[in-house]
């Protein structure tokens, strides 16, 4: 059986949801490993996450040809043309498989739109957060899913999304990738830090009405370092449209100024702002629409959002993860909020650790060891 691994994105953060799962897969007799790439960068990070196991792997680079290589110059800081064109000009090598395991939901565009009657299609969802835009008819299309827990698991079968046979529940395989070490210090000093992790939905996102602001009030004081560390794909678009919202926003950069201050750290999407550094170091979090909010909370700590959209969010599936912290709706209330986050670190902690089983199936054994399992348990005679 030839199971693919793909990886197709402009960013990093979705490889460690499902690059673990490969180590655990090339354990099975009669398994061949293919990992598909669309750039040397997310190939050397495959590689990385892998180690040794990577001498069992076959890794394919995906290219695309010259024409769609200068539309993607053209477009890339506004739509992700690339993406698209990488599934269209490589047919051959995904008919190739008979199993392939992706992260997205893109790649239903194989079969839905190019025709290939082949191969099986696995998910694993990169993050376990609440977003309607992780709910949507599409993943219909999928001959197994691979879920976090519990929470996903529920609210996808009651929409239909899933059936009680074309899904399991593995836990979550970016976990195995995250050492036991103590997080890094990051500032010289012992005031309380912040990260501050806005989305890139240009609806929910606090950062085009609130990010400068929230910066500039950081700037100006001397209690709490902040860590600036939007979603990766923020600063991958200058442009960000939501069809579903029908909002289009412009994203404007960091002032150099702020760049400059020893209390304040920007990553606009380096390796720590995916490899949880920042949400295990931290001591608050500062969000609004981030599935980080479920990584932060394995360990219990104080949690602020931002509503920037001011959004009914009591009662709405949308919205759980608000239920995890205290919610405000403008940057003035910021030092009350953050003042009760430091004399009440365990306002929210209850709804936390309940979040927290719920979201993510934590058992002895990996959460990559089982997803390979259930993936060869139900396509082992493909």
């Amino acid at each position: 059986m030839k199971v693919g691994f793909l990886f197709n994105h402009d960013a990093l953060h979705q490889i460690r949801h499902t690059a673990p799962v490969i180590a655990e897969i090339v354990r099975y007799a009669g398994v061949e490993a293919v990992v598909l790439t669309s750039s040397s960068v997310q190939e050397r990070e495959v590689r990385a996450l892998l180690g040794d196991a990577a001498r069992k792997v076959t890794f394919v680079s995906l290219k695309v040809g010259a024409v769609s290589a200068a539309l993607d110059r053209a477009l890339r800081f506004i739509a992700p043309f690339r993406r698209i064109a990488t599934l269209r000009e490589n047919l051959p090598a995904f008919a190739a498989l008979d199993v392939i395991v992706v992260p997205e939901t893109t790649s239903l565009l194989l079969r839905d739109r190019f025709g290939l009657t082949r191969p099986k299609f696995v998910w694993i969802p990169h993050g376990a957060g609440d977003r309607s835009v992780g709910f949507r008819a599409v993943m219909r299309g999928f001959d197994l899913v691979l879920l976090s827990g519990a929470k996903v698991r529920d609210r996808m079968l009651a929409a239909g999304l899933i059936t009680p046979d074309n899904h399991v529940i593995v836990g979550y395989p970016k976990f195995d990738t995250i050492d036991d070490a103590p997080p890094p210090r990051l500032f010289d000093n012992d005031r309380p830090t912040v990260l501050y992790n806005p989305h890139f939905d240009p609806l929910l996102s606090s950062w085009y009405t609130m990010g400068e602001d929230v910066i500039a009030w950081f700037a100006g004081q001397a209690d709490y370092n902040l860590v600036v560390a939007p979603h990766v794909m923020l600063a991958q678009r200058r442009l960000h449209a939501s069809v579903e919202h029908r909002v289009v926003r412009w994203r404007r950069d960091v002032a150099a100024r702020y760049r400059e201050l020893p209390h304040i750290r920007v990553d606009m999407g380096s390796e720590a702002s995916v490899d949880m550094t920042y949400t295990r170091a931290a001591d608050i979090y500062l969000g609004d629409a981030s599935s980080q909010i479920y990584e932060w909370i394995v360990r219990p700590r104080p949690a602020i959002f931002l509503d920037a959209s001011s959004a009914d969010w009591k009662n709405n599936p949308d919205f759980a993860h608000w239920q995890l912290g205290e919610v405000i709706r403008d940057v003035g209330a910021l030092p009350g909020a953050l003042d009760r986050a430091v004399r009440q670190p365990d306002r929210f902690r209850a709804a936390q650790q309940a979040a927290l089983a719920a979201t993510f199936s934590l058992t002895d054994q990996p959460a990559s060891a089982r997803a390979a399992a259930a993936i060869v348990e139900r396509f082992g005679d493909a």
